[in-house]
């Protein structure tokens, strides 16, 4: 993820991140945090467009996930400490090379108790849903025949009575 200033002219920073999911969407943007100690700063754990329920979950470099994982009780996913570089370049600085590291990096996480496993094994992958919804493959038999008889019963109750009524004009 790239974070650009207003007017998209200046970039602020490349993170890496993992989808993330929420309940329910809301109309405004969501953005939760780690807690931390006194006098640290807020680590952003996860960012959420409006009307989304898909986000974007933050890879801390492998320290400072140990950190986060420890102070929160919860598994933080992790990034090799040697591509952490790539976040903080200066603006205009990030380059392909850079962001296809991130983007092929081996991705594990980190456990409070100091423990580190693979990111599938804590973080399920889940693809956000598609515009398009999947149809299958065959529709449900829903209807019966029923009304199509009752349809030619009236209409041929309508063609007795009309011959009928055609046949006694004839006779006056």
């Amino acid at each position: 993820m790239q974070v650009y200033s207003k007017d998209e002219k200046h970039l602020y920073g490349t993170f890496l991140s993992i989808p993330d999911q929420r309940l329910r969407p809301t109309g405004k943007p969501i953005i939760t945090f780690d807690e931390r100690a006194a006098g640290f700063p807020e680590a952003v754990r996860a960012w959420f467009y409006p009307g989304d329920d898909f986000g974007h979950q933050f890879v801390y470099p492998k320290e400072k996930a140990v950190a986060l994982a420890k102070a929160n009780n919860a598994p933080v996913p992790s990034m090799p400490a040697e591509l952490a570089v790539n976040t903080t370049k200066p603006a205009g600085t990030v380059n392909e090379p850079h962001v296809m590291a991130m983007k092929q990096a081996p991705l594990k996480a980190q456990k409070p108790t100091e423990g580190e496993v693979d990111i599938s094994e804590v973080f399920v992958a889940q693809a956000p849903p598609t515009d398009q919804p999947q149809l299958p493959a065959e529709l449900p038999k829903t209807g019966s025949l029923l009304p199509l008889i009752g349809l030619v019963g009236l209409l041929s109750i309508g063609a007795s009575l009309g011959l009928r009524f055609a046949a006694t004009r004839k006779e006056f």
